[in-house]
């Protein structure tokens, strides 16, 4: 069980971010760190962040980032993962996503 959230929670957010948003993953991955990566999975969530399992040239990391608005409920997980996402291609100097 990841910190403060039940096993079941943590695999819903898992299984949709990795099968409806994929390239999101990448986009957080590209602007927290590793430039290069050509692969991201999110691997966890908890109450201060979420983790991806990143692929680059260089090999695999693991990118860790924490919620904008610090430690957080079960209900904010979906507002919080879009605001990483929204700050990142904001970063990366994209478009935001409509």
């Amino acid at each position: 069980m990841s910190e403060g959230f039940d096993d079941a929670v943590v695999d819903r957010v898992l299984t949709h971010m990795n099968s409806d948003h994929a390239e999101d993953s990448l986009v957080i991955a590209l602007a927290h760190g590793y430039p290069a990566a050509t692969a991201a999975e999110m691997t966890g969530v908890d109450v201060d962040g979420g983790t991806w399992h990143v692929v680059d040239a260089t090999g695999e990391a693991t990118l860790r980032v924490t919620w904008p608005d610090g430690p957080i409920a079960a209900d904010a997980i979906r507002t919080q993962v879009v605001m990483v996402h929204d700050a990142a291609r904001a970063a990366l100097g994209l478009p935001p996503r409509t």
